[in-house]
C-alpha cells in the first residue's frame, strides 16, 4: 500500500529555502557581525530542514528494513541527493573567477588545476580542510558552501542505516534528550548555533550538534505522534516559520544568552511542532496542491546552487560600491533567477536523472 505523501512538508521546505536565499543575500550587508543581519535567524533554515529529514527518513524508511538492504538504503539516498550536489559543484567552479573582489581577495592568485582538484573533490562530497580552502573563508566545500550540511545529512543517514534505525523509541528518546543538552549549552555559550562548515574541531563540534538533536528528534517525532488534523496547516505553519526565522536578534552582544535561549526553545520545540501541524495538515485544491508542489519541487535544489551566485552578488556589491538600499533590485534579480534555475534544474535535470538512476541501479521501472 502506498503510503500518504505529505505535501505540506514539501512546501514549507521550499518556504525555508528562499528564506535562506534572502538571508544569504542580506548577509553580504551585514559586514560580518550576525548582530546585524536582517532576516537574523534565517540559519536556522538548516536545522528545520534535518528536523524534516529526520521525520521524512523514519516516515518512508523505519518499516522498510525487512525488505531493504543496507545498500539498497545507501542506493536510494544517493540517487536522491547527489545528482544536484555534482551540479551545485560545477555552478561553483564555472563562476569561481567571476566572484573576486574585497570580499574573497585570494581568488585571482588560485591556480586553475587547484581549484579544478577542489571541484573534484567536492563532486564526491568529501570536505577539505582549511590548508586546502581557496576562497578564503576555511570553508570545507569552497565552490559550494551550503554543501557542508549535506555532509553532515550524509552522515545522518549513515549513523541512521548502520546503529539508530535499531534503537527503540526510549533509547531513540534518550539520545535525543542528550543531544539537546549539548545544543542548549552550545546555543546559551555561543549565543546561536552559527557553523559547522569547516574542518575544525570548533567547527565540526558546531555541525555535529546541529545535526544530531534534530535529525533524530525528527526520527523520533516520526515514530511516536500520529498526525492530527490542523485547518489551513500550510498557511499557519509557513507564517510560524518565517517568523521565527526572521525574527531580530535578542540581547544584543551583552546578553547573548538570551539570544541563544530563543535558538534553542527555536530547534528543540518550534521546528517540530511545525513538522507535526504540517503532518497534520492537508492540501485542498488545485491551487494549493499546485504551490506546495512548486515549493516542494524547487527546494533543495534551490538550497544547493543559490550560494554561488550570492558570491557572484558580493562581488558586483563590492565592485560598484553599492550599498543596500541601491542593491535590492539586482538582488531581487538574484533570487527570481536562482528560483527559475532551481525549476529548470528539476525538470531538466534532477528528476529525469534520478529516473535513469532508478532504473540502471535499483533495476525497478519507473512511470
Amino acid at each position: 500500500m502506498t503510503k500518504n505523501h505529505y505535501e505540506i512538508l514539501d512546501g514549507l521546505r521550499g518556504v525555508a529555502a528562499v528564506i535562506v536565499v534572502i538571508f544569504h543575500l542580506l548577509e553580504t550587508f551585514s559586514g560580518g557581525n550576525n548582530l546585524n543581519q536582517i532576516v537574523n535567524h534565517g540559519y536556522l533554515a538548516v536545522d528545520f530542514f534535518f528536523v524534516l529529514s529526520g521525520f521524512v527518513i523514519g516516515y518512508a524508511y523505519d518499516d522498510r528494513w525487512g525488505k531493504m538492504t543496507l545498500k539498497g538504503f545507501f542506493k536510494r539516498r544517493l540517487i536522491r541527493l547527489h545528482p544536484m550536489i555534482i551540479v551545485g559543484t560545477f555552478i561553483g567552479a564555472a563562476t569561481f573567477y567571476f566572484q573576486d573582489s574585497s570580499f574573497f581577495p585570494g581568488i585571482s592568485q588560485v591556480p586553475m588545476w587547484k581549484m579544478l582538484l577542489i571541484m573534484l573533490i567536492g563532486l564526491t562530497l568529501i570536505p577539505v580542510t582549511p590548508s586546502q580552502d581557496i576562497r578564503g573563508w576555511a570553508e570545507m566545500h569552497p565552490l559550494n558552501g551550503p554543501a557542508w550540511s549535506l555532509f553532515f545529512e550524509y552522515i545522518a543517514n549513515i549513523l541512521y542505516a548502520l546503529f539508530i534505525r535499531k534503537f527503540t523509541n526510549k533509547q531513540l528518546a534518550f539520545l535525543v534528550f542528550a543531544a539537546g543538552c549539548v545544543l542548549i549549552h552550545l546555543s546559551i555559550t555561543q549565543g546561536d548555533v552559527i557553523g559547522g562548515w569547516s574542518v575544525t574541531p570548533t567547527q565540526l563540534h558546531i555541525g555535529f550538534t546541529r545535526l544530531m538533536y534534530p535529525f533524530f528528534a525528527g526520527l523520533l517525532l516520526s515514530r511516536i505522534c500520529k498526525p492530527g488534523q490542523v485547518k489551513h496547516a500550510f498557511l499557519w505553519c509557513s507564517l510560524l516559520l518565517i517568523g521565527v526565522l526572521s525574527f531580530p536578534r535578542i540581547g544584543g552582544a551583552e546578553h547573548v544568552w538570551l539570544n541563544g535561549l530563543y535558538v534553542a526553545i527555536c530547534i528543540i520545540f518550534i521546528f517540530p511542532l511545525i513538522v507535526y501541524m504540517g503532518a497534520s495538515g492537508e492540501v485542498k485544491g488545485k491551487r494549493a496542491s499546485l504551490v506546495n508542489r512548486f515549493l516542494g519541487d524547487i527546494s533543495y535544489p534551490l538550497y544547493i546552487i543559490h550560494y554561488p551566485f550570492i558570491y557572484l552578488f558580493m562581488a558586483w556589491v563590492d565592485k560598484h560600491k553599492a550599498n543596500m538600499q541601491e542593491s535590492l533590485p539586482v538582488a531581487f534579480m538574484v533570487l527570481v533567477l536562482v528560483i527559475a534555475l532551481a525549476y529548470a534544474c528539476v525538470k531538466l535535470y534532477d528528476v529525469p536523472v534520478r529516473k535513469w538512476l532508478i532504473q540502471r541501479i535499483m533495476n525497478k521501472p519507473v512511470k
